[in-house]
């Protein structure tokens, strides 16, 4: 485990091999699992702002879907996630020419028709963030549908930590990736 400021980072987010492998998995961590895509507070009065940017690059049953639902729904606990079609796939995914599911909100700031890239969540899986009352504890999240990025990683020798860099200096900063980086290398170097 590694501390850095009012993070808790697992080993295995420096150990463990990951670069997506979308020809293979077709995007489908935006189609799988119990609701949609998790959504910080701050997130919601973004998606407020910028609908109406984001809302061109949707799908007709994406837009339908939150047109119902709301741009953001509140679960059984509190907290907030992207709606879905059909308890499916996000209602913010789009699929390209190949079948592949990305985000519209992506593309709309690829675009340059907003600054907001794509959830804080989305930006940075595998890793999943649980936010406690004095720190962050950063874990990777196995899921079997990215066996292939899994094996794709290990292929290139890319860890985790390596591939999220960009989501995780627009997490954390980058003097804290940079310090992440140095911990990483003197763990290594001792072991």
């Amino acid at each position: 485990m590694i501390l850095i400021e009012n993070t808790v980072i697992s080993d295995d987010v420096a150990d463990q091999y990951f670069v997506c492998e979308l020809s293979k998995c077709k995007g489908a961590c935006c189609v799988e699992g119990d609701l949609g895509a998790p959504l910080e507070r701050v997130e919601l009065a973004v998606l407020d702002q910028e609908y109406e940017n984001i809302a061109p690059y949707l799908t007709e049953e994406g837009r339908r879907a939150i047109a119902e639902q709301g741009k953001y729904v509140e679960d059984w606990e509190g907290d907030f996630s992207t709606p879905t079609i059909g308890n499916r796939e996000c209602a913010y995914a789009i699929y390209d020419d190949r079948g592949i599911l990305k985000c519209g909100i992506e593309q709309a700031f690829f675009d340059g028709k907003t600054d907001f890239r794509k959830p804080i969540s989305c930006h940075l899986y595998p890793i999943r963030i649980t936010k406690y009352d004095e720190f962050h504890a950063l874990n990777y999240d196995r899921w079997h549908i990215c066996a292939p990025a899994c094996d794709h990683g290990a292929a290139l020798k890319v860890p985790i930590y390596q591939f999220l860099k960009q989501p995780l200096i627009r997490a954390y900063g980058e003097a804290w990736y940079e310090q992440l980086c140095r911990e990483i290398e003197e763990k290594a170097a001792v072991s």
